[in-house]
């Protein structure tokens, strides 16, 4: 399993080839992009302060499921049962989409009011973790680019990485962002 940018946020050429046989020029991107897609930390609290305005992470939708494919990141296979979040982080004050998120979470590692939590859907994955004081760490696994994600009205291309979070050992939960080109040029 090959992880990016574990310690560092450079590649010697730019160009990055993720599992699907995918090229993308990490050079070409604009550079707040580049920053948030090989950064470890929270993207919601980044981009507050770098678009100056608060961002809210609205649910679009959240329940359990049972995987129809593999979810090898979070080492779960087709029909294992896990947390389906979809989320988008919007500007509160342009309106502007700046991400869309979908997370599959491994809750039965998690302390019940964690889970309570997450369950609720009151605020994002990185500001959870951050109020409970869990020590968890992300390791970025997949970087690439499409032309359609269902849950942008955009005909921009969407950059999109996929990354997991680890807390004790266990890998909990997966992510995948997709980031409007168009929002960050």
């Amino acid at each position: 399993m090959n992880k990016l940018f574990i310690s560092s946020g450079f590649v010697e050429d730019g160009v990055l080839t993720n599992a699907l046989g995918e090229t993308l020029c990490m050079r070409s991107l604009p550079r707040f992009l580049r920053v948030l897609l090989t950064t470890d930390g929270t993207v919601t609290k980044s981009i507050e302060s770098y678009f100056w305005e608060p961002v809210s992470v609205i649910n679009l939708e959240q329940s359990y499921v049972h995987l129809s494919q593999p979810a090898a990141f979070i080492n779960k296979v087709a029909g294992d049962k896990v947390l389906e979040r979809c989320v988008e982080l919007v500007g509160e004050q342009s309106a502007k989409q700046f991400v869309h998120a979908r997370s599959l979470i491994c809750t039965q590692y998690l302390g019940e009011q964690l889970k309570a939590d997450l369950e609720a859907g009151r605020v994002g994955i990185g500001e959870l973790l951050r109020e409970c004081g869990l020590e968890t760490y992300r390791e970025i696994m997949q970087i690439g680019y499409t032309d359609q994600d269902h849950c942008f009205a955009t005909e921009d291309k969407l950059i999109w990485r996929t990354y997991r979070i680890v807390m004790d050992g266990h890998p909990l939960i997966q992510i995948t962002e997709s980031f409007p080109l168009a929002a960050y040029q």
